[in-house]
């Protein structure tokens, strides 16, 4: 069995946390630690920087390599500052619907209707603490226009998809005032780009 030092860490976010799990799980990645951030980061990705180099400090010198569970996610590159003063990868992408749903295929979404909302996995199981109630629409709903005016359509990106998810996203949909669509991403590039990088870190 390796030792910490002979192992990769991942700093993740906690959004992402049951997927990447479950990619070092289905590819026997036994050499690799997965340390995740709190997912409520979203709401204020101006911290993420900040929260993700203090990882970073903390594993220094325990791990032969790091990479970073994140993509941009709305931190606007300084997130990639961070990284690059240090040599360390991260995932692909601005955000996790891009890396769900890969880049071209993202695209395509965006430019058919740039007034889109997203969903995945989480954030359907998570939508009333994170969005409605995040956001302060339990209180104030009408403040969905101040939030969702521009919006048409909810594109629901499943991973792992159930009938209670589908049904759970369509219901989001319905509160949020928007048209529902659901597409079957899976892991998308988060697993492809998962599997590349620890790979480089034998067992």
């Amino acid at each position: 069995m390796s030792v910490a030092g002979d192992r990769l860490l991942v700093i993740a976010c906690g959004a992402l946390a049951r997927e990447i799990l479950d990619v070092v799980r289905l590819n026997s990645l036994d050499w690799v630690d997965v340390e995740c951030l709190p997912a409520t980061l979203h709401n204020t990705p101006d911290l993420i920087p900040d929260a993700v180099e203090e990882r970073l400090d903390a594993a220094e010198g325990r791990y032969r390599s790091v990479f970073v569970g994140y993509a941009d996610c709305g931190t606007g590159g300084l997130l990639d500052r961070v990284l690059e003063a240090r040599g360390v990868g991260r995932l692909p992408g601005a955000h996790c619907y891009e890396l769900y749903a890969t880049g071209h295929e993202f695209s395509v979404l965006h430019d058919r209707e740039p007034g889109t909302f997203y969903l995945t996995d989480f954030l359907t199981r998570h939508f009333d603490r994170l969005v409605w109630a995040g956001l302060g629409l339990d209180r104030w709903p009408d403040l969905r226009d101040t939030y969702f005016g521009n919006y048409r359509r909810l594109v629901y990106l499943s991973q792992v998809p159930t009938t209670d998810l589908v049904e759970r996203a369509r219901v989001a949909a319905g509160k949020l005032d928007l048209s529902f669509e659901h597409r079957h991403s899976g892991y998308g590039d988060l697993a492809s780009t998962l599997v590349e990088v620890t790979r480089r870190v034998p067992a």
